[in-house]
């Protein structure tokens, strides 16, 4: 049987990318969420009655007032349990706690006093509840002077902006696609955190990587200059610096491609280097007759180089859960490439007359076990 799934701040950073993954569990059927549902109570317990499990990430971190974000983040508990109450039910809620609670500011209480909300609540309904405790969260597609400082830094290199280091400290980060796995966790009652009952669960969950921001920095910068100056993949057997690659890709402007290859030609004929990498891979080609599509998949992890050497082809890209499609043609007389961010379904197509040919690389071989390919139409 599924198991049904909500998610209050579905529109937001982490609620998004879980909605997404959790689009891919055959197991979970998950109930559509909207943030006037707060606002109005028919909504709102008719979003609660229908889960099985709520993850309740929907939270204000920002604002002029810190007072605000204090008050409305309790108000959004305190409406959520009033819900379960008035429909008497007793969905397992998924808080989304934060390293900020034993801080003295008023987001961190914030996230104190809601999870003691739900604990009381649950200490006297009997409904399950699971608290996480979650650090600094980095990952593609955050919002700039929003998220986090890795967004940031991410956006202003990729867009030739200066970014500016105020405070040259060491951060705590955990990736969004790591958080994802530990929520999905909860979501499917795996042993993780310390119980304090069959109903209460903690989880504090640690940051796996602690660096200063200026080596965030630092290699961001070696990023653009290496990768989006020559084309070259970094090294991506670090799983932070991996993390950090995949995130930077996302934040490159799409006019950057298609990037048009050096070609030397003598009276030989031509060479064209195709990709240099500081990191393992799978190198293939494909041919395709006129008329032809091929694709349409998209990855979670995978980094991948689409270059066309001879004919003609249109490739789309379009970021899963958006409407728009970004379109690049690209003709093998003059030969280019156009790199795949994760979270993109992409395809090509050939649109001459003539066989075309495509080199690929990917940072991975290909694993039917594992494979990281998810099909959608662009």
């Amino acid at each position: 049987m599924k198991r049904k799934v909500g998610i209050t701040g579905q529109a937001g950073f982490v609620g998004d990318h879980l909605y997404r993954t959790l689009q891919l569990k055959e197991n979970i059927e998950l109930v559509h969420f909207k943030r006037s549902y707060f606002e109005n109570e028919d909504d709102l317990t008719a979003f609660v009655a229908n889960c099985d499990v709520i993850v309740h990430l929907a939270a204000m971190n920002r604002h002029k007032d810190p007072q605000v974000i204090y008050d409305t983040n309790v108000e959004l508990v305190s409406k959520l349990i009033k819900a379960c109450e008035q429909k008497n039910v007793k969905p397992h809620i998924i808080f989304s706690s934060s390293s900020q609670e034993s801080n003295d500011n008023l987001y961190g209480q914030s996230k104190k006093e809601g999870k003691k909300l739900f604990m009381d609540w649950s200490a006297k309904s009997g409904a399950k509840v699971t608290s996480l405790t979650i650090p600094n969260v980095f990952g593609p597609f955050g919002k700039p002077n929003y998220n986090s400082v890795v967004a940031t830094f991410c956006h202003k290199v990729a867009h030739n902006e200066e970014p500016t280091i105020i405070n040259n400290s060491e951060v705590g980060l955990i990736y969004i696609n790591d958080l994802v796995s530990i929520i999905i966790k909860a979501i499917n009652e795996d042993t993780i955190g310390v119980s304090f009952s069959d109903k209460i669960t903690e989880v504090p969950i640690a940051p796996p990587t602690h660096v200063k921001v200026s080596k965030i920095l630092s290699l961001l910068l070696k990023y653009k200059e290496d990768y989006m100056g020559k084309g070259i993949f970094p090294s991506l057997e670090d799983s932070f610096e991996k993390a950090l690659f995949n995130t930077f890709r996302c934040y490159v402007p799409k006019e950057h491609y298609p990037v048009k290859y050096t070609k030397h030609t003598d009276n030989r004929g031509s060479f064209v280097e195709i990709a240099r990498t500081e990191t393992s891979g799978q190198f293939s080609f494909s041919t395709t007759v006129p008329g032809i599509t091929r694709g349409n998949h998209y990855h979670t992890r995978k980094a991948e180089r689409f270059a066309v050497i001879s004919g003609k082809a249109l490739i789309q890209l379009r970021k899963i859960g958006t409407e728009e499609i970004i379109d690049y043609y690209l003709d093998g007389n003059e030969p280019s490439y156009v790199d795949m961010p994760i979270w993109h379904t992409h395809n090509i197509k050939n649109i001459g007359k003539e066989e075309l040919i495509t080199l690929f690389w990917i940072n991975e071989p290909f694993d039917p076990e594992n494979a990281d390919t998810y099909f959608e139409n662009v």
